[in-house]
């Protein structure tokens, strides 16, 4: 893993509040490990894979 000094961590910061906004996802114990390892297995991340899902939902109305 490599090591971000205090000025790459205030950039990569100041980058993700222009251009991101959050979602808080709760779901019950033990199924953020499953859904994560469903999503690993198609090889993609999480947070990649709830998009995913959203805009697949979404497109279907």
């Amino acid at each position: 893993m490599a090591i971000r000094s205090e000025a790459q961590k205030k950039a990569v910061a100041k980058y993700n509040a222009a251009n991101y906004e959050q979602i808080q996802l709760r779901v019950e114990k033990g199924k953020k490990d499953e859904i994560k390892a469903f999503a690993e297995s198609r090889g993609e991340s999480l947070n990649g894979f709830i998009n995913r899902a959203i805009d697949e939902a979404m497109q279907r109305g």
